[in-house]
């Protein structure tokens, strides 16, 4: 591998500009995934991803379908910078004689950058949730029974140790990610906004040990040679392609990373103790069936996003920038 391709600073500029403009373009898709994935059997608010757009636009207005985004935005930088550069970073360093690497180091490199990514995506996930699964609360608020809100940890001595969907967040109003951040900092310290870190590992991991492995093998498929890039189209296709596919096979896992890092639930929503006890709970009521809620949208947020995300990356945004820069050195 050359050493323009591991220019560690160019493939972070290049993760943050493709997180932004995906995450941009896709993100009412991702508001209906959250809120399909977090309803009930019987209190159903939502038919269909359509449907829950144009509800959302009803009641909340248009960017109503961007609650949430502010955080996205915001965090996504980092994320995929992180995701994408750590995934070059150890693909590089499993290259041996520049003879490239097999699928099985191709895997490894990925699972590498999904458990780096967690960092940043755990806090950005939980953060994200609240805001758009608000719309949901309300509206069933409104046809059904009032929300059940809980009490503040602080006062709350019955509660298990590792209690999910237990949160200090009210939402009694519109509240911001800043409010819920504070309060969960004041209330939990900075595990709070970890809550769900063992499910977002087990759904980022599994996703970046399917996604990369197949994109690189689907983008080289593209390459009029070894040497030469293939085409943006061909780039933008097999992130589409892998993207969906790993969104759909990690499906179950995001089900229970969402239902986790719920604070807040509607009435009769039952609360988790943990994976496990989710997996349990949602297997017994609602069947195999509801692991894949949200699995059509979570496959329309992925494959553009990640077909966008690579066309951006692989541009070499970064590289342009920091050639204009008269601090630029290329790792090795």
């Amino acid at each position: 591998m050359s050493q323009k391709q591991m220019s560690l600073p160019a493939k972070l500029i290049n993760g943050g500009i493709a997180g932004i403009v995906g995450v941009t373009c896709v993100f009412p898709i991702d508001l209906a995934k959250t809120r399909l994935q977090n309803q009930r059997s019987g209190q159903q608010v939502y038919r269909s991803m359509l449907d829950c757009l144009i509800k959302t636009v009803r009641s909340e207005g248009y960017f109503g379908m961007y609650r949430g985004a502010a955080v996205n935005l915001t965090l996504v930088t980092p994320e995929k910078a992180i995701k994408l550069a750590a995934n070059d970073f150890f693909r590089h360093h499993l290259t041996k004689d520049g003879k490239g690497v097999n699928v099985f180091k191709e895997m490894l490199a990925g699972c590498g950058a999904g458990t780096c990514q967690v960092i940043i995506t755990t806090p950005m996930e939980m953060l994200k949730i609240q805001l758009q699964d608000a719309g949901r609360l309300a509206a069933q608020q409104s046809t059904k029974a009032p929300i059940v809100t809980s009490a503040k940890l602080a006062t709350t001595s019955a509660v298990p140790r590792r209690a999910y969907n237990v949160g200090p967040v009210p939402l009694n109003g519109k509240v911001s990610a800043t409010q819920i951040a504070q309060e969960l900092l004041r209330t939990q310290g900075v595990w709070g906004l970890y809550r769900g870190l063992g499910a977002t590992v087990l759904r980022d991991v599994p996703f970046s040990v399917v996604y990369f492995p197949l994109f690189a093998n689907i983008n080289k498929l593209g390459k009029p040679s070894e040497d030469e890039s293939a085409p943006f189209y061909h780039s933008f296709l097999a992130g589409c392609i892998a993207g969906s596919t790993a969104a759909v096979a990690v499906n179950p896992c995001d089900v229970i990373k969402t239902r986790l890092q719920s604070l807040n639930r509607g009435a009769h929503e039952e609360s988790y103790s943990g994976i496990v006890d989710c997996a349990r709970k949602v297997l017994r009521k609602e069947g195999p069936s509801a692991f894949l809620k949200g699995a059509g949208c979570r496959a329309l947020v992925m494959a553009p996003l990640f077909g966008i995300v690579q066309v951006v990356y692989f541009v070499g945004v970064g590289e342009h920038v920091l050639s204009y820069s008269p601090y630029n050195v290329i790792s090795s």
